[in-house]
């Protein structure tokens, strides 16, 4: 017997054809939408204004939830991540962020990732497949449902397992779901894609007129070394993509943000801040440097304080806007860079 469709899938074409064939009016889906995502109901039954034969037709065609939480952790900054696994296959992490009155969450698009960035613990087994944008959607779901109903999140990042422009034609959809007005109503302004640079897919965005903000992980500021610490930079080079991301910048007219970790010995000497001051040259643009977060298994170490504010002050004297990344999550494997695609049990965690 086939599994029922995905809800979360199809707000924008599979529901509203549904509805349609079972003579519903269309504003029907705007309400189903609104209580998933706005009013976090957790079945059709609960969705009292709706039909109770609709609620019942809604529960034998539809899922709602196709993965399961497989391990929740807890910090003491107020981070939580999640293991999901998936019904599709494999697991993946997101993360729920508390800064002040900002409720951040950091979701995925693949299972694992194909870019084999060197220091990060997404990419150690490669790639399994891309997300369903119902999976996309349920991370932000999920990530919600662990606020109290007083708080709403305020900001979504891209930046979890995979390279989000690599699975673009699941993660736009589900981006309108977050930015609409019946669904999380986030403004375009408050959510960032990160990638580390593949030009046809940043030309794509251009060419739709997005308004998301780009962050583009630089890492390296030569090919030689980029190719180093970013195996695919060698078939692409960071001249093609920082014109790929002026264009971006171009359209969208959203600030570019270039991120950067710092590795000990590798990538975090004064001269590496010199050429990168150098590569940043004449653009508006906001640099992330994040000190490296370590993962198990690994070689690389994070700087020193000393070296991380030496690499800082070559930056800022060379006029490039500078913002240390704070460490949150890091207790718990939920920092930049430590999200796995199997389980993972860190210590000093809470459950």
């Amino acid at each position: 017997m086939q599994n029922p469709a995905h809800v979360l899938d199809g707000f924008a074409t599979i529901l509203p054809e549904w509805l349609e064939q079972q003579g519903q009016p269309r504003f029907r889906a705007g309400q189903i939408t609104r209580w998933l995502v706005g009013r976090r109901a957790a079945c059709f039954a609960e969705m009292t204004d709706l039909p109770q034969g609709l609620r019942d037709n809604l529960s034998k065609t539809f899922q709602i939830w196709t993965s399961t939480t497989a391990r929740h952790h807890q910090a003491e900054d107020g981070t939580e991540k999640l293991l999901l696994t998936l019904a599709g296959g494999g697991q993946i992490e997101c993360v729920l962020l508390r800064d002040g009155e900002r409720r951040t969450i950091c979701i995925s698009t693949q299972v694992g990732c194909a870019m084999g960035c060197v220091f990060c613990a997404s990419g150690l087994n490669g790639v399994e497949r891309n997300l369903t944008t119902g999976e996309i959607v349920e991370q932000m779901l999920r990530l919600q449902a662990l606020l109290p109903t007083t708080e709403r999140l305020s900001h979504i990042v891209v930046m979890g397992m995979g390279e989000p422009l690599a699975n673009l034609d699941r993660l736009l959809p589900a981006l309108e779901t977050a930015t609409a007005k019946d669904g999380l109503g986030i403004s375009p302004r408050r959510i960032t894609i990160s990638t580390v640079g593949l030009p046809p897919a940043l030309d794509r965005l251009s060419a739709q007129e997005a308004r998301y903000n780009l962050a583009v992980s630089l890492h390296a500021a030569n090919d030689e070394l980029r190719n180093r610490l970013v195996p695919v930079n060698d078939k692409i080079g960071l001249q093609a993509i920082l014109q790929a991301a002026d264009r971006y910048f171009d359209v969208s007219g959203r600030r570019l943000t270039f991120e950067y970790v710092l590795l000990a010995g590798i990538n975090d000497r004064q001269e590496d801040a010199r050429q990168l001051a150098h590569l940043l040259h004449g653009r508006m643009a906001l640099l992330n440097v994040i000190p490296y977060n370590p993962v198990e298994g690994l070689p690389y170490q994070t700087p020193s304080n000393n070296a991380v504010r030496r690499f800082r002050e070559v930056l800022e004297k060379a006029g490039v806007n500078v913002h240390i990344r704070e460490r949150k999550g890091d207790k718990i494997n939920a920092a930049c860079g430590q999200l796995r695609r199997v389980e993972w049990r860190p210590t000093g965690f809470q459950e």
